[in-house]
């Protein structure tokens, strides 16, 4: 089964997918555009204020999902 991707390679995902240009989402999200910058080039991790701000601005909502494991 394959492992399900990143919490950080979703977010990623997501900020690609954004409407508008990063300058206008880090206004909107009211972030800092060098640390999501960052961010997306996988050179440091967001904050929690931030990602919780940066979720907010994208419509973002952690969902579950059961995987079956592996027998051992």
């Amino acid at each position: 089964m394959p492992t399900p991707p990143s919490l950080s390679d979703q977010v990623r995902s997501r900020v690609k997918d954004y409407d508008g240009t990063r300058a206008e989402l880090c206004r909107e999200a009211g972030i800092d555009p060098s640390a999501l910058s960052r961010f997306m080039s996988g050179e440091r991790g967001l904050s929690v204020p931030d990602l919780d701000k940066l979720g907010q601005a994208l419509s973002l909502r952690i969902s579950t999902f059961r995987f079956k494991r592996r027998p051992s």
